[in-house]
């Protein structure tokens, strides 16, 4: 099999989420404990760091990784989705894998992965933990895919469980309050092991406060103990509370004996996207006009996305949009402009949302503009359109981001 071939492969095993929903959720860690047994349980050959959170747990994943390469660590990381390749999900400072050791883990280990009918998250997180072994990573930093306590990354051990922040997404899966989510999300704390919370939310903050007294797990409130923050090359203005929520977790690392001085956090948080790849997040992508993407998709991150829009200067707003099909629309489309010339397009993914579906129910909300055959036709338009003091912002999804960086 070569490289492509073994992708597809994987994409055409048991669903996977991000492409096709609620159908690719699995409620157990059954195949990922069985995978794990039949790898030699890897996930106990080396050093980790838990994030889960509903959002920022992508960027102070990369923030965390960032600081602790510039600390001289052979920093495993692990997230999800990709954007633009598969390879991005599974780094060793900031180096993508091979497609080789795609191919050859698939190779080796394929009778067991279609015997055991493994979902494609599933053998990706497995996969991850073998390479990161096999690699003598010093630590890795594992993202969870969904939730926490079903996660398939959920079977390891780490130095530190970190949770950024709650809201109301995948809502289908995870309950339908914040204190529900919570519990989920939590199910990531383990025996005894230091927990980082990123941000307070009266509602979440007592569900992990009264798990982490049950499991004798220290905890702490990253927006209440770090007081400071640093200057970094993630530009958006909601960067803030991931990186105080990284800083608090690299400070319990210190605490454990990890070397990790001043100057590693200052140049760790000002070479993120050198040190690690990080894409998609504010993005600068163009001047005259000036073109911002951001992967935010939910109510509290496209919350911060619109705030940050307003406060750069423009002329006129061009706002290239997509969607998934089963985001609830109502939460996130009152948040948009009314001012902004709307470009509505599908994610080329099973998922999207058709663009003349959204043009309907933005209708609703006064966001008003043209639908396009695909998200590289809505902003080659938004270009056309655009003057050079115009500001164009491209999101909505993940998805969509993916097309355009």
């Amino acid at each position: 099999m070569k490289y492509i071939e073994t992708i597809d492969w994987m994409f055409s095993q048991l669903p996977m989420f991000q492409r096709q929903g609620k159908m690719a959720f699995k409620k157990d860690l059954t195949n990922s404990i069985a995978l794990s047994k039949h790898l030699n349980n890897p996930e106990k050959q080396f050093k980790s760091i838990h994030v889960a959170g509903t959002n920022g747990k992508g960027s102070t994943s990369h923030i965390i990784a960032s600081v602790l390469q510039e600390a001289g660590y052979k920093v495993g990381l692990y997230t999800s989705p990709h954007l633009k390749d598969f390879r991005e999900r599974i780094k060793i400072n900031g180096k993508v894998i091979r497609k080789i050791d795609v191919i050859n883990f698939i190779k080796k280990n394929k009778s067991f992965l279609l015997r055991n009918k493994l979902s494609f998250f599933e053998m990706t997180v497995g996969f991850a933990f073998d390479y990161f072994a096999k690699q003598k990573v010093d630590i890795a930093i594992i993202e969870v895919g969904l939730g926490g306590r079903l996660d398939s990354t959920n079977i390891i051990t780490p130095e530190v469980s970190v949770i950024t922040n709650i809201g109301l997404d995948h809502t289908q899966f995870l309950g339908e309050t914040l204190p529900e989510i919570a519990v989920e999300k939590a199910g990531i704390i383990k025996q005894e092991i230091p927990v980082v919370i990123g941000e307070f939310h009266k509602e979440t903050f007592p569900v992990f406060k009264k798990i982490a007294q049950k499991k004798r797990s220290p905890l702490f409130l990253a927006s209440s103990t770090i007081d400071y923050t640093y200057e970094s090359d993630l530009k958006g203005a909601y960067q803030n509370h991931n990186i105080k929520t990284a800083i608090k977790t690299l400070n319990i690392l210190k605490a454990k004996g990890y070397t990790i001085s001043e100057e590693n956090i200052k140049k760790g948080l000002q070479n993120v996207v050198k040190n690690t790849g990080l894409l998609g997040r504010w993005q600068q992508l163009n001047e005259n006009p000036t073109v911002f993407c951001d992967t935010g998709h939910n109510k509290e991150g496209l919350n911060y996305v619109i705030r940050q829009l307003k406060a750069v200067p423009f002329e006129k707003l061009h706002i290239v949009l997509g969607v998934v099909n089963d985001k609830d629309l109502t939460t996130i489309l009152p948040l948009f402009p009314k001012n902004a010339t709307y470009y509505f397009c599908k994610p080329n993914i099973p998922r999207g949302l058709d663009a003349k579906k959204l043009q309907r129910e933005c209708l609703k909300f006064e966001l008003k503009g043209n639908t396009y055959a695909s998200v590289d036709e809505a902003y080659k338009y938004a270009l056309k359109n655009a003057g050079s003091n115009d500001l164009i912002f491209i999101g909505g999804s993940t998805f969509v981001v993916a097309e355009i960086v």
